[in-house]
C-alpha cells in the first residue's frame, strides 16, 4: 500500500506549521504544504523540515481554482487537512472582505476538487480513494459567547458574533453539506485558542511578551474579565492527527485544554515569568493598561472535549501554566518572531 499524499493547506501558519512538523516526524507520508505566504504565513517557521525529502511546499491560494485542480491531479492527494484562513477578529472587523474569500470561497475550491478526484459520483468514491480523507480545522468562535457557565459542545448551535467567526460558521456548513450531499469524507474539529512557538505577533500571547520586553504599555481590552480555554499548539496537532486517522466520516470534533484563563490571568502569569526569566527593576506588570473594548467581543470560550476524549482517546498534555512557560522560553530565545 502506498503511502499517503497529503496535502496541508495553510501550512507556514502557526498552527499549521507545528502540525507539518509533528507530521512529518510522526508518519511516512509526503507532505505537500499550500500556503499563500500573506503576512500570517513565514517559510522560516518550516526551516526544520526544509530538507527532508518528504516535504514539498507550493506558494499559492486556496481560491486558485486551476492551481488547487493541477496540484490534485498532479499529485492525487488522497488527505486534505485544511487550516488555511483568515483568523484575527480585530482584521476581520476592519476588512471582512478577505475573511469571506479565503474562509468560503477557498474551503469551497477544496472541496469541490477533492469531490472531483475521489468520487465517481454522490456518495460514490472512487476504488483507489476509499480511505480519502478531509479534515476541516475550525475554531470554537463559531458557537458564539458563553455566560459564567455551561461549555461548548458538538451539538452547540451555532452563534457566530464576528465577520471572522462567521466565515468560519460558513466554511463549516459547506463542509457538512458536502457530506450530506455528495458523501464527501470529511471530518470538522472546532478547537480553542492555541498558543505556543510560531504564532504571529499580532495574537494576544505575543503582543504580551513583545510590548512587555519593549517596554510599551501592555494592551489588555476592557476590564481583562474576558475568558478563554487555552490548548497548547503541540496537543491541538496530536489531536489532529487522531481525527485525520480514526475521527468517523461525517463527525466533529472539539478539541479543548480544559483551561480556561482571564485575559488579565494571561498578561498576570507572563509577567511573572518574564520576572523570573528575564528581570529588570520593576515588574513587568506595572506596564498592564487597560484599552477601550473591541465591539463584538466575546464574554467567554470554553469546550466540552468529551467527545474526541472519549471516542479517539486524545487528551491534553499540558495545562496553561506548563505550556505558557515553554511558549514564553521559546520565544525569549526567538525575540526576532516578536
Amino acid at each position: 500500500m502506498k503511502n499517503d499524499n497529503i496535502l496541508i493547506t495553510g501550512g507556514a501558519g502557526f498552527i499549521g506549521s507545528n502540525f507539518v512538523i509533528y507530521f512529518l516526524q510522526n508518519t511516512d507520508a509526503e507532505v505537500f504544504v499550500l500556503d499563500k505566504l500573506t503576512y500570517a504565513g513565514n517559510l522560516d517557521n518550516l526551516k526544520a523540515v526544509s530538507n527532508e525529502k518528504r516535504f514539498h511546499f507550493i506558494e499559492g491560494d486556496i481560491c486558485d481554482e486551476a492551481l488547487v485542480k493541477s496540484l490534485f491531479e498532479e499529485h492525487q492527494f488522497n488527505k486534505v487537512v485544511h487550516f488555511a484562513a483568515e483568523s484575527h477578529v480585530d482584521n476581520s472587523i476592519t476588512g471582512p472582505k478577505a475573511f469571506v474569500e479565503t474562509n468560503i470561497v477557498g474551503t469551497f475550491t477544496l472541496l469541490q476538487q477533492g469531490y472531483r478526484t475521489w468520487m465517481e459520483g454522490p456518495h460514490e468514491s472512487k476504488e483507489s480513494f476509499k480511505n480519502a480523507r478531509f479534515l476541516h480545522i475550525s475554531t470554537d468562535e463559531v458557537y458564539g459567547t458563553l455566560g459564567e457557565t455551561g461549555l461548548f459542545t458538538e451539538k452547540t448551535p451555532y452563534a457566530p458574533n464576528s465577520p471572522y467567526s462567521a466565515s468560519k460558521a460558513s466554511s463549516d456548513f459547506l463542509v457538512r453539506s458536502y457530506f450530506h450531499t455528495y458523501g464527501l469524507p470529511v471530518v470538522t474539529t472546532n478547537c480553542s485558542n492555541n498558543y505556543g512557538p510560531f504564532q504571529h505577533k499580532e495574537k494576544l500571547i505575543p503582543t504580551i511578551i513583545r510590548k512587555a520586553i519593549s517596554g510599551e504599555p501592555i494592551p489588555i481590552y476592557g476590564d481583562g474579565k474576558n475568558v478563554r480555554d487555552w490548548l497548547y499548539v503541540k496537543d491541538h496537532c496530536r489531536g489532529i492527527h487522531l481525527a485525520l486517522d480514526k475521527g468517523i466520516v461525517g463527525e466533529t470534533y472539539n478539541v479543548g485544554g480544559r483551561n480556561e484563563r482571564e485575559n488579565l490571568y494571561i498578561a498576570h502569569t507572563i509577567c511573572e515569568l518574564l520576572d523570573e526569566l528575564k528581570p529588570k527593576k520593576q515588574s513587568y506588570k506595572e506596564q498592564i493598561t487597560f484599552v477601550k473594548d473591541r465591539p463584538g467581543h466575546d464574554f467567554r470560550y470554553a469546550i466540552d472535549a468529551s467527545k474526541i476524549e472519549q471516542e479517539l482517546g486524545w487528551k491534553a498534555e499540558e495545562n496553561f501554566e506548563s505550556g505558557i512557560r515553554k511558549t514564553v522560553t521559546w520565544y525569549l530565545e526567538n525575540q526576532d518572531r516578536l
